[in-house]
């Protein structure tokens, strides 16, 4: 790891990424929605939409982020071009090395995503955790237990 990215990273994400891997994760590590909108804001990371553009028009997305779908489409066919797409879109914000936090529905998505992206070369890759909607609560409803919205968090909808 080069020494601009290794200072790119705020302690509590180093510790994050140090924890996940001794897990062998094969990403960073997984943060809470409260943690990347404090970091994102603060500037310390991009935040990354990685949901279909559909989910978003229709769901709702959190303003002023990137977005580079995983899959597209309702059957949502995988994205074979995921890890090119993202090097394109977060290439000024400091490309591989840049520290990113991936959001998708319900953080499982984004955990496909971040393996793959650090498997394609980028170095610190976080997944939000509980995503955007959250997990589907006894009646099958999202975003009543946890998740982006969940916590209030500001997001937009067209």
């Amino acid at each position: 790891m080069s020494e601009v990215a290794e200072v790119s990273l705020i302690e509590p994400l180093a510790n994050i990424r140090d924890e996940a891997l001794s897990k062998d994760l094969g990403y960073a590590g997984g943060i809470t929605p409260q943690q990347a909108w404090q970091w994102f804001q603060a500037g310390h990371g991009v935040l990354v939409d990685v949901r279909s553009g559909e989910e978003l028009a229709f769901v709702g997305r959190v303003p002023n982020t990137k977005h580079v779908p995983w899959a597209s489409g309702t059957s949502l066919n995988r994205n074979p071009r995921f890890v090119r797409e993202l090097e394109a879109k977060v290439a000024d914000d400091g490309g591989r090395d840049a520290v990113l936090f991936l959001l998708c529905r319900s953080g499982k998505r984004s955990v496909l995503a971040a393996q793959a992206a650090t498997k394609g070369g980028f170095t610190h890759v976080f997944n939000i955790l509980e995503g955007f909607e959250g997990e589907l609560n006894e009646q099958e409803q999202r975003g009543h237990n946890d998740g982006w919205r969940y916590h209030q968090l500001p997001w937009i909808q067209d």
